[in-house]
């Protein structure tokens, strides 16, 4: 077995990190040693404090360097040394800690190499979910986007090689090649418009205006696209959290697992601390729920009432007086599943075993708070 290093709680704390999440103290070397790369850049700043700041440059290089021992160390124990070592988090993890000083032996100046910092920013990447979801966004929609990106391309060299052509007697210097006006194209077809390098012949102007008119369509379209992959990657995400919490709810381990996603599509759910009220008495009743995890206190006349995990309520104000009968609150951190009332009862015409077993549960309710 491997020896401990010099910090085993240290090495504890880090480790306890998988792959795609970082420490706070993590984050929060990256965020200082970002901080004092960029305050090593103005010179009346470091020269007041600079040992300080490389004091703590130092600090932060060296929780980074420690932190890849650690990995490392950790994925070889599990044999997984070459898989940690190849992949995004790994590479991430080894420029971190061996840019700097790789350029300092090199002989790069001091001030300049550690503006190689700047690499530290990558270490959020990985933890970071949304660019994840980005990454599954991109590959899903890769055709039409790269379909986008050839009509860019296109529309790009056409109009270069237009302007080339209407516009290099006029403006030699400007338009006096294709490559140069592909600059134009470029600042033009992005709507950016600098306006340093401009067509002066009507028939350029022409081109112009159909190239910016081009642009606001192709980006519309990448727009478009990627907009509606995060709705559906969204809506995916969101069906599949909701699937596994019904699939723990008792009262639907009946239902095959058509019903189920027909459940699925109904229910939201809603996440809520400890002491939060659900439910007030005399309120009007528009949904009901399901506790997928936790516990939730119904406050009846001289008792409480606890209902676990799996247990539903809210049910009596859609079945018949829609006034609510009872105050609810949730006693622990809680996952509810939300039914409203139109989705309620279209779920009770599609499944009538659940309508008789909800409506079971109400009367056996109401005998009781009687």
């Amino acid at each position: 077995m491997s020896k401990p290093l010099v910090f085993p709680a240290l090495e504890q704390f880090v480790a306890a990190t998988n792959g795609r999440n970082m420490t706070r103290a993590a984050y929060v070397a990256v965020t200082s040693g970002v901080a004092l790369m960029i305050l090593l850049t103005v010179d009346p700043a470091y020269e007041a404090a600079h040992h300080w700041v490389d004091a703590l440059l130092w600090a932060c290089l060296a929780f980074f360097v420690f932190e890849w021992v650690v990995r490392l160390r950790h994925a070889f124990a599990a044999q997984r040394t070459w898989a940690y070592a190849l992949s995004i988090r790994g590479f991430v993890d080894a420029i971190a800690a061996a840019a700097v000083p790789v350029a300092m032996v090199l002989g790069t100046h001091p001030k300049t190499a550690w503006l190689l910092g700047v690499f530290w920013m990558l270490k959020v990447v990985p933890g970071i979910p949304g660019l994840r979801q980005l990454r599954r966004v991109l590959v899903l929609e890769s055709g039409p986007l790269l379909s986008v990106l050839v009509i860019f391309l296109m529309v790009l060299f056409l109009a270069s090689v237009a302007v080339y052509y209407l516009e290099r007697d006029a403006q030699p210097v400007a338009f006096g090649s294709v490559p140069a006006a592909l600059w134009w194209a470029v600042a033009t077809l992005t709507t950016t418009g600098y306006g340093d390098v401009v067509p002066i012949t009507p028939l350029g102007r022409l081109v112009a205006a159909v190239v910016m008119i081009c642009g606001l369509g192709v980006f519309g379209l990448w727009t478009g696209i990627l907009a509606t992959g995060f709705a559906a990657e969204t809506r995916r995400d969101n069906f599949l959290k909701t699937w596994e919490s019904v699939s723990k709810v008792p009262f639907f381990a009946a239902l095959g697992p058509a019903a189920i996603a027909d459940v699925t599509h109904m229910l939201r759910t809603m996440d809520l601390p400890a002491r939060t009220t659900i439910i007030r008495k005399g309120q009007t009743g528009d949904c009901m729920y399901f506790i997928a995890a936790g516990e939730v206190e119904v406050d009846l006349p001289g008792k409480k009432v606890p209902l676990g995990e799996g247990a539903f309520f809210g049910e009596m104000a859609l079945l018949g007086n829609n006034l609510r009968s009872a105050s609810i609150t949730t006693t622990r951190v809680s996952k509810l599943l939300v039914l409203d009332l139109v989705d309620f009862r279209m779920l009770m015409a599609r499944h009538p075993d659940l309508a008789q077993t909800i409506d079971a549960e109400a009367k056996r309710r109401a005998q009781e708070n009687n």
